[in-house]
């Protein structure tokens, strides 16, 4: 690391040679394997993305120019040449940085970037804030790894060229491989029109001839000679019809061309579109070969490649949901699985393999997956949408207006739902049962463990629950409770299950975290407290005749929820005591989410930090403030 030890600004970069760059380039990506080895991330598109981040820094002088990454996937090359070499060994820890870009967090982080698809949009709003301010600073947004099949970035762009922004995109294309089909031809024109020469003369043709009708003759003219030289293939009108000037394919891989070409391009006045092809997994064999694997692998051997796995145990959610996806769709063919380029992390690949034209992956874009979903239930068929709750936000108007408005069919699988750990606050499941639970002819349910969650989909089949359903579960390593090749059961639609009998005090769960609940049930029976529990199961429509036991036994409620508790169960059961319960109402205590942002870290030191750890409860049930 004989550079990048010695690298602690982009100011570091400006002096060094191209050798020198291609050494640093190495060492970064040595150093994030290194470091995502042990302390995991987020690696495939960030080795692929080292050449963008040095490049960028090299030509532009940061933090005054700024640069916007869409998602943060990218980035970690970027993080490390601005200051947080040190840093970046607690990534993605409590009380360490974040994975992803955070203004909060350094000067040279110009936007926060945790969803896909907003880079574009947020680097023209600063390139117009420049414009007004007058100081002339340059505005980069750099946009890839699926984050183009987002609509969010088509909005962005469309206004972009529209309003003759000085903005540069660069369109970080890892999907496919680097190939020689460009050739010499290709490689010399876009020498040619990122000269600064070339654009001087141009500029000054264009103004000379004013707006009129030679002008615009002209301008047909040569863009009818482009479309006779340059093949078919690489035909750039999509861009051009959007405001951009394109420029590429290059190897994004290649630091002296992505320093040549960034150098040709900073003083290219207008909206501009680099496109860049890099290889995700870069320089690492085994992350290169699966990059899906690679692009979050957990803890690995740097040596040798293998994966270290957690051996035994109980299977994840998101196995039990796309195993049993499987089996309800072998029965009932008018179910289709719809996911927004979360297949394998949903599980959904699972029905993928063996019923590939019954999956639906319809890219980066949840919006879409909704009102998709909605089109498919009206033409006669059940989708299974499921998106990650908080990914689900964008999609709220489509819910609305598409889906509960016409009471259409289709079951919403909310993934990471609650706490999920390390990724932090940009992907929190927090505010899904909070945000969904006032609108109309919705049903809300969250399963204890795995198998509920397996009857909670088959219960969504049947002709009584009739509208749009939405199951939330977490994360991860299920409760352990039997679930492989069990019979399904039905559910009752909004109805609680009791688990354990008392008096004075009661608990109401719902979800997974019940089951730290029912640990701090069964200790406080141990001390002589013996309190009522329900597994709620349904926020929406709440079982009252569970609460109205509990209002008539109890003179204390604690709710337990792993989301907000603003709107939340608190809020629903708090509603309902001050609606129902006459005289001596019990008081009620909420525990969960406060009204805050939870950053990054381990879900059990994030469950304590928030007040609901199975200790958190326990204190709860026994009264101790």
């Amino acid at each position: 690391m004989a550079i990048l030890e010695n690298i602690n600004s982009p100011a570091d970069l400006k002096g060094l040679g191209n050798e020198e760059l291609r050494t640093l380039c190495a060492e970064l990506r040595s150093y994030i394997i290194e470091c995502c080895s042990r302390n995991p991330g987020h690696l495939g598109a960030s080795l692929g993305a080292v050449e963008i981040a040095v490049a960028i820094h090299k030509v532009f002088d940061t933090p005054q120019d700024k640069v916007v990454w869409d998602v943060g996937h990218q980035a970690y090359a970027h993080k490390i040449i601005t200051g947080r070499r040190e840093a970046f060994l607690r990534n993605r820890c409590l009380d360490g940085i974040s994975g992803f870009p955070k203004m909060s967090e350094s000067p040279y982080d110009s936007f926060g970037a945790g969803h896909s698809s907003v880079s574009v949009s947020a680097a023209l709003g600063i390139a117009a804030a420049e414009k007004l301010s007058g100081k002339g600073e340059h505005v980069v947004a750099v946009i890839g790894d699926g984050a183009m099949t987002g609509g969010l970035a088509f909005e962005g762009l469309n206004n972009a060229g529209a309003s003759n922004a000085d903005l540069l995109v660069i369109f970080n294309d890892n999907q496919i491989s680097i190939d020689d089909n460009t050739g010499g031809l290709h490689n010399y024109l876009v020498r040619l029109t990122t000269s600064a020469g070339y654009n001087r003369i141009k500029k000054s043709v264009w103004d000379r001839l004013g707006q009129g009708r030679v002008r615009k003759a002209l301008q047909r003219l040569v863009k009818g000679m482009k479309r006779a030289i340059v093949p078919e293939k690489d035909r750039v009108n999509f861009f051009d019809s959007l405001g951009f000037r394109y420029f590429g394919p290059i190897d994004g891989n290649n630091i002296e061309t992505m320093v040549e070409t960034l150098s040709r391009l900073k003083n290219i006045p207008g909206p501009k579109l680099l496109h860049v092809v890099t290889l995700k997994g870069k320089g690492y064999a085994p992350a290169e070969a699966d990059p899906t694997v690679w692009h979050a692998p957990g803890r690995f051997d740097p040596a040798t490649g293998e994966r270290i796995l957690s051996k035994g145990g109980a299977a994840k959610y998101q196995t039990v949901f796309g195993t049993t996806l499987l089996e309800l769709a072998r029965a009932d063919s008018r179910i289709v699985g719809v996911t927004p380029a979360m297949a394998t992390g949903c599980g959904m690949d699972i029905m993928m393999r063996e019923l590939p034209g019954r999956v639906f992956d319809v890219g980066i874009a949840e919006q879409h997956a909704v009102t998709f979903s909605a089109g498919l239930a009206a033409g006669g068929l059940l989708p299974f949408c499921n998106i990650y709750s908080s990914f689900s936000q964008r999609a709220f108007d489509n819910l609305i207006h598409d889906v509960a408005l016409q009471n259409l069919k289709v079951v919403i699988c909310l993934d990471r739902a609650g706490i999920v750990g390390e990724d932090g606050a940009t992907h929190h499941g927090a505010f899904d049962m909070a945000c969904y639970r006032p609108i109309p002819n919705l049903t809300i349910a969250a399963p204890l463990n795995e198998t509920e969650l397996r009857d909670m989909m088959y219960s969504a089949t049947l002709p009584e629950y009739d509208g749009p359903i939405i199951i939330r579960y977490p994360r991860g390593a299920g409760a352990g409770a039997p679930w492989k090749d069990e019979p399904f059961h039905r559910i009752a639609r909004g109805k609680a299950v009791k688990l354990s009998e008392g008096s004075s005090v009661a608990v109401l769960s719902i979800g997974t975290v019940g089951n730290k609940a029912a640990g701090a049930v069964r200790q406080a029976a141990d001390q002589g407290i013996n309190a009522l529990h329900f597994d709620m199961r349904f926020l929406k429509p709440l079982d009252e005749e569970a609460l109205a036991e509990a209002c008539a036994k109890a003179s204390r409620i604690i709710t337990v929820e792993d989301g907000v508790t603003a709107g939340g169960l608190f809020g629903a059961v708090s509603e309902y005591v001050a609606s129902h319960c006459g005289g001596q109402k019990p008081a009620v205590t909420g525990l969960g989410i406060g009204d805050r942002f939870v950053e990054q870290g381990k879900p059990e030191e994030l469950y304590r930090e928030c007040g609901y750890s199975e200790s958190d409860i326990l204190r709860a049930i026994l009264g101790d403030s």
